[in-house]
């Protein structure tokens, strides 16, 4: 596949503020819509999940109630990714809220049994991967130059508060309303979103117009196609490769967290975590130049796994906690690749190429956790951690070629 740059291939001189990022009408609209989105998804997992135990008194129906929103992520990304370009952004935001709305409309009712209200929001969740692709391929046409790498680390930030606040207002609401009243006010945040879309974003076309004449592929052929397509070109594959594995690799090392505490200092660990990441983001892709911030990009990317040697010690929590921040502090070499993977991609498939990136970090962060935890019930957690944090820097070095920006692309006076 042939790819035409759609932006400089040099990094902009000057870093943006969240000034330069609010000050475009319609970033403040997609803003706001995602972070009442996120806050609205975390209501209603924990409420579908209470709710849930409530009726089956069953801890592993419960655990699947939480995630069963997210694991569709996948399969909807390998088989439908196509109409992010397929379809016009706005329509397919809009869309996607207004199903959600009917969604935990039928949940609040309580008129079905736990298995199938699991398979309602299992079957729904497949389309979740084409509307954040969508919304995610808009922003580059918000945002241009390095205005474009901070409004992704905004997003970033935005997710992880996003998810806390959801499960404090969760929490509260399930307290005073009951599982069937928070999920119906889930349903008013994704009424709030839909019409903050509709009414605040410009109805763009489709980035993949239909030709006269011409009868176009199915959803799911084209999806495999494209993937098949991005995949095969070398420099986009060995970008979606760099955004991969380092991060993933580390997700693993924190698949085996509560076996490593005992569960009593997991949340310590877990929100030390939360703020490395954060704090990393919010650093890096504000007060950090976009030329040194992408030299930088292989150098974070080794941050990830080099504290989590330190785990086949015996450490105390405070130092566990201290180096685990550390090691995902590094989660920000994700800001270093934003603009190069702008750059690789063609413009009229930013919608599926960003799908596909995204989840293929699901995938691998799963598969990663999965693999620690397996691992783990011969090994003690602390060496898997610092495995994990190993596999990581191997990954790291193994891809340095494609984690480094290439030389020509440094002005000289940065």
């Amino acid at each position: 596949m042939t790819t035409t740059p759609t932006t400089s291939s040099a990094p902009p001189a000057e870093r943006a503020t969240f000034r330069d990022l609010f000050a475009v009408a319609e970033f403040r609209v997609i803003f706001a819509s995602y972070g009442i989105f996120m806050i609205g998804e975390t209501v209603k997992m924990l409420a579908l999940s209470v709710l849930v135990f409530e009726r089956t008194g069953s801890p592993l129906l419960a655990a699947l109630a939480y995630v069963a929103g997210f694991l569709p992520s996948v399969l909807g990304g390998m088989f439908l990714l196509a109409y992010a370009d397929r379809w016009r952004p706005r329509a397919v935001m809009v869309g996607y809220d207004l199903i959600r709305v009917a969604t935990v409309a039928v949940l609040a009712l309580g008129v079905l049994p736990p298995g199938g209200a699991l398979a309602l929001v299992f079957v729904v969740g497949l389309a979740s991967p084409v509307a954040s692709a969508a919304r995610t391929a808009l922003l580059p046409d918000l945002l241009d130059g390095d205005r474009y790498v901070l409004g992704r680390a905004l997003f970033t930030i935005t997710a992880g508060a996003t998810q806390v606040l959801g499960f404090a207002v969760g929490g509260a609401l399930i307290g005073l309303l009951g599982p069937y009243g928070a999920l119906w006010s889930t349903a008013v945040t994704c009424l709030i979103s839909a019409a903050l879309i509709r009414f605040g974003l410009t109805d763009r076309p489709a980035r993949v117009a239909a030709v006269a004449g011409v009868v176009r592929p199915g959803a799911v052929r084209e999806t495999w196609r494209v993937n098949r397509q991005l995949l095969a070109d070398r420099p986009v594959r060995g970008l979606l490769l760099a955004n991969w594995l380092p991060g993933s690799l580390l997700v693993g090392a924190e698949g085996v967290v509560v076996p490593y505490t005992g569960g009593d200092g997991a949340g310590v660990l877990f929100m030390a975590g939360a703020a490395g990441m954060l704090l990393g983001d919010l650093v890096v892709g504000r007060w950090v130049t976009p030329a040194r911030r992408e030299a930088a990009t292989p150098w974070l990317a080794l941050l990830l796994g080099l504290p989590m040697l330190a785990f086949v010690a015996d450490l105390g929590l405070v130092v566990a906690a201290v180096l685990f921040g550390a090691a995902t502090f590094g989660f920000s070499y994700h800001l270093g690749l934003a603009r190069r993977f702008l750059d690789a991609v063609p413009a009229q498939r930013r919608g599926q190429a960003f799908g596909l990136s995204h989840m293929g970090m699901m995938t691998g962060q799963g598969l990663a956790a999965g693999a620690a935890g397996l691992v783990a019930e011969w090994v003690a957690p602390g060496l898997v951690m610092a495995g994990f944090g190993a596999l990581s820097l191997v990954a790291t070095l193994l891809l340095w070629r494609q984690l480094r920006v290439p030389r020509m692309n440094v002005p000289r006076h940065a």
